[in-house]
């Protein structure tokens, strides 16, 4: 192995994650999530992401310099996410990082979350091809993104207008009774299980948002759950008022449908317009078996190369922001001030900041 070493520090949301890494080589991968402390609130509850953040941070440090057997002394650079995210969790991840870099005297970069998934894809793909579409989903965020540079060059073509999909997710796994995090759920319901039959994903034929023909033409790229999302509700409830029952795992499967139809059928249309030969996909809901299988499809009659990191990965963690952190010092970019602080709207058209 080769190239610097990388320390990436990751605390946007409501994972405390650490990755070392050096160039494209992972050495460690360590998380600690919080997500069990906002399941009775049925969503992330920043004042209580924070503290865990400040609980978690210093022994997931080290217990990545125990994987990858370094010593800090070792660290090359040290990479941090500046935004966007959750301002108070943001600022545990870059006081901590800041806090680092003067003990140790190493260069301090903040870097951006969102070109972080982008980014991640390189630890199983290598390098990417000159341009290339992503196709980001999470909680929070729902982009699509030509990437010309990963450390430098990245534009926002299209993005969520409501909704993000996993927020959609979440709102919809609520009103059906089921637990939080919503996407899992809805996604294990959808497929089935040894005890239960798959849902039917045409049962319901739920609303594909700004599908329409005059959508497409001011929002061609851009995305909408929020009228899904509530014709779910809708629906249920005229069930309901009716006296009958719900079938669970149809109405799971046909909201998926819905969900995963149109981040498909964009992200490829993406790839058509802009002549990109590679697909790659990032975010928590990227892990989504459903999405995965629709995209698969559709980018192979397109001839169109998918990416798709490990599942472990396209959630937030510590290697994406090291290995952005080791692609910014590859292209030689200058450290980052250390005044800077966080950004909670940093847009992806700023990885480093």
């Amino acid at each position: 192995m080769s190239g610097p070493l990388i320390l990436g520090i990751e605390s946007s949301c409501d994972e405390t994650g650490i990755g070392i890494v050096r160039g494209h080589q992972l050495l460690a991968n360590e998380v600690a999530s919080s997500v069990e402390e906002h399941v009775r609130f049925g969503g992330v509850v920043p004042e209580v992401a924070s503290r865990a953040h400040l609980e978690a941070i210093v022994p997931t440090l080290e217990r990545a310099l125990a994987t990858a057997d370094v010593d800090l002394a070792e660290i090359d650079a040290i990479a941090v996410t500046a935004g966007p995210g959750l301002i108070g969790a943001l600022v545990v991840g870059i006081a901590a990082a800041k806090a680092l870099a003067l003990a140790t005297g190493k260069p301090l970069y903040g870097v951006n979350h969102l070109a972080g998934h982008v980014a991640v894809d390189l630890l199983d793909h290598g390098p990417l091809p000159q341009p290339a579409v992503a196709l980001l989903v999470s909680g929070g965020h729902t982009s699509l993104l030509r990437v010309d540079d990963v450390a430098s060059s990245i534009t926002e073509i299209g993005s969520t207008i409501d909704d993000a999909a996993g927020e959609a997710y979440d709102k919809v796994a609520r009103l059906l009774g089921l637990p939080y995090p919503g996407g899992p759920v809805i996604d294990r319901i959808a497929r089935g299980t040894d005890s239960e039959p798959a849902g039917d994903p045409t049962a319901i034929r739920f609303p594909r948002g700004l599908t329409a023909r005059h959508d497409l033409v001011a929002h061609r790229f851009d995305f909408s759950f929020s009228g899904l999302k509530t014709a779910v509700a809708r629906w249920v409830e005229l069930r309901r008022r009716d006296g009958q029952d719900i079938p669970l795992a149809d109405v799971a499967a046909s909201f998926q449908e819905a969900v995963c139809d149109v981040l498909s059928a964009k992200a490829v249309d993406a790839c058509d317009a802009l002549g990109a030969t590679d697909l790659l996909i990032g975010g928590g809901v990227a892990a989504n078996g459903r999405l995965r299988a629709l995209l698969e499809h559709r980018t192979a009659e397109r001839g169109i190369t998918l990416r798709r990191p490990k599942p472990a990965l396209c959630t937030d963690n510590g290697a994406m922001i090291a290995v952005l952190g080791a692609e910014v010092v590859d292209r030689d970019l200058p450290p980052s001030s250390l005044d800077f602080g966080a950004d909670s709207t940093l847009p992806v058209s700023r990885p480093l900041v």
